[in-house]
């Protein structure tokens, strides 16, 4: 087994590993870069898409997403799986992310006509991106999946946001078994909505992320009394909090936790809670509302107490002072209006979307206030208020920065260092090696110093683009990229192709039938979890043995 880490190297940004194992090429993650590396986006890929035959899907975020259109653009006709909220999720954000290339190549359009400087083209469009949906293969969480016969894989809540998983991936080779894990990004335990992430109990090899493997995060218990604190005292001073938020996760965690603030003091004549009540509070991104749409469809993958309030009759996402914005239009009226409120806008890290609108309306305002709720990567507009620079540039503007900035710790999607060694003290089997990723390079050598102490276990900080390799469970040595790369002709039965399509039709069939006839069931709240369970993995078995024999009949 071979692995060539190719992003999230050098930063947390860009998610990228590839496992070559055998003659197959797996593909961990085909990420977004953010900040400071964005430029690396348009450069080409270190390997020939083409050649890639599986992409192991661990979440939506569009640092370890966003390049999958890109990907298929370039010539990938592999499967990519992932667990069914990621799908749903990826639907709405790969489109958003098309959408952004594509408004921010014709505005730089417009700039190079005037300049008489050559047009560019977008990274990808909605078309490529609509067009990568159709190679995903949706799994449920703990569902075995044999994608070949050398090759296993399942995935585990990680608990960072919907959909999120760990990847646990079996490869057989010369008759010997190799289990590699990839963390992808773990969660908190006690996060709004979401279970904790599952404890994995063994490994051969392991990938873990450490954007958090130097700091702890603080005032876990306060976090939403702190926000709520924040949100009255600029209120009172006639102000508006601006939250810069990422659509998909925190928002819906926030959004969360001012309802449960809500819910706590309904039986209380709580002066906090009457003065929160008068205050609108808008989520002003159409991203957004798409994926808190998704949230409330994939309920049956929250936590206890998130779907204990759904069955008795309170949604954890609505409150009666919450309101959704979709056009522009109603963006503008925000910025127009004088009265206090709060507005809930993406992207987090404040590089696109409309929360840049918001700031430029708010930052010079000594009464208002930005709350930042998550992780700011280096080079970003949101690390530079936080990092307390006086000015800054917001489209095209210098504008000065007035508005009190706030830094609220605890609603972190990440895990802590504690939360992490705890994790890893799970492994009751441990791995042989552990590889450090996706973080700052202060974090990664802290945390490896810190596992090597407390846990004994050996770890390495892979470096771009170089190639790991084991054989039969020994040490990992490193070997030349140039070793690795082999191209192997795709081929297919062409006369079995009608047999296929018939054959497709038939299980269609089937499976519509088996969807009616199940239907009820697992509509029954009554119907115990493992049976749910059971006719959920027959489904989409089923489904996948569909998907297989279409993809294979197109090849």
């Amino acid at each position: 087994m071979k692995i060539r880490f190719l992003g999230a190297v050098r930063g947390v940004t860009g998610s990228s590993h590839l496992i070559q194992a055998n003659d197959k090429k797996i593909l961990l993650d085909c990420g977004m870069y953010q900040g400071k590396d964005e430029d690396l986006n348009y450069e080409e890929f270190e390997f020939n898409p083409s050649e890639i035959d599986y992409l192991l899907l661990s979440h939506s975020h569009i640092d370890h997403s966003g390049r999958i259109p890109l990907l298929v653009k370039k010539g990938f006709r592999g499967k990519i799986y992932c667990s069914k909220p990621a799908y749903d999720l990826c639907g709405i954000m790969l489109m958003d992310s098309a959408h952004i290339q594509e408004s921010e190549a014709e505005w730089k359009n417009v700039k190079a006509r005037r300049s008489g400087r050559a047009l560019v083209e977008p990274m990808y469009t909605q078309e490529d991106a609509e067009l990568s949906l159709k190679y995903f293969y949706p799994v449920l969480y703990d569902q075995i999946i044999n994608i070949d016969e050398n090759i296993t894989v399942r995935f585990k809540d990680a608990g960072h946001i919907l959909g999120s998983a760990i990847t646990e991936v079996w490869i057989n080779e010369e008759g010997t078994t190799t289990k590699l894990v990839y963390s992808g990004d773990l969660g908190m335990k006690d996060k709004a909505l979401l279970r904790d992430p599952s404890i994995i109990e063994s490994a051969d090899y392991l990938i873990i992320e450490s954007t958090y493997g130097n700091r702890l995060h603080e005032n876990l218990e306060t976090r939403t009394e702190g926000l709520v604190n924040i949100i009255l005292d600029t209120v009172e001073r006639g102000g508006s909090v601006i939250i810069p938020s990422f659509a998909v996760g925190r928002t819906q965690e926030i959004i969360y936790e001012l309802n449960k603030f809500l819910e706590c003091h309904a039986d209380e004549k709580s002066n906090n809670r009457k003065k929160f009540m008068d205050i609108p509070v808008y989520i002003d991104s159409p991203l957004a509302t798409k994926a808190t749409e998704i949230f409330k469809q994939n309920a049956n993958v929250f936590d206890d107490e998130a779907r204990r309030c759904i069955l008795e009759g309170d949604n954890p996402l609505e409150f009666e002072n919450l309101h959704f914005t979709q056009s522009v239009e109603e963006s503008k009226i925000l910025n127009a209006s004088k009265e206090p409120k709060i507005i809930i806008s993406a992207s987090g890290m404040c590089e696109a979307g409309r929360i840049k609108h918001h700031l430029k309306h708010h930052l010079w305002k000594k009464e208002s206030s930005i709350v930042f709720v998550g992780y700011q990567a280096e080079g970003t507009l949101g690390r530079k208020l936080i990092d307390g620079e006086k000015y800054v540039k917001v489209l095209g503007e210098e504008i000065r920065v007035n508005a009190q900035i706030h830094n609220v710790q605890g609603f972190s999607g990440h895990a802590d260092k504690n939360a992490l060694l705890e994790w890893l003290r799970g492994f009751s089997d441990k791995p042989k090696k552990v590889f450090l990723v996706h973080g700052e390079a202060e974090s990664k050598l802290s945390f490896a110093e810190e596992i090597e102490k407390t846990l004994k276990l050996s770890c390495i900080i892979p470096e771009y683009n170089k190639v790991y390799e084991t054989k039969k469970q020994q040490v990992i040595k490193e070997i030349a990229v140039e070793e690795v790369e082999e191209t192997r002709p795709r081929s297919i039965d062409v006369s079995q192709i009608e047999d296929l399509k018939k054959e497709i039709e038939k299980i269609k069939e089937i499976f519509e039938k088996t969807m009616a006839n199940t239907k009820d069931y697992i509509e029954d709240d009554n119907l115990n979890a493992k049976k749910y369970k059971d006719i959920s993995n027959n489904i989409l078995a089923l489904e996948n043995e569909i998907l297989n024999l279409s993809m294979a009949s197109t090849k």
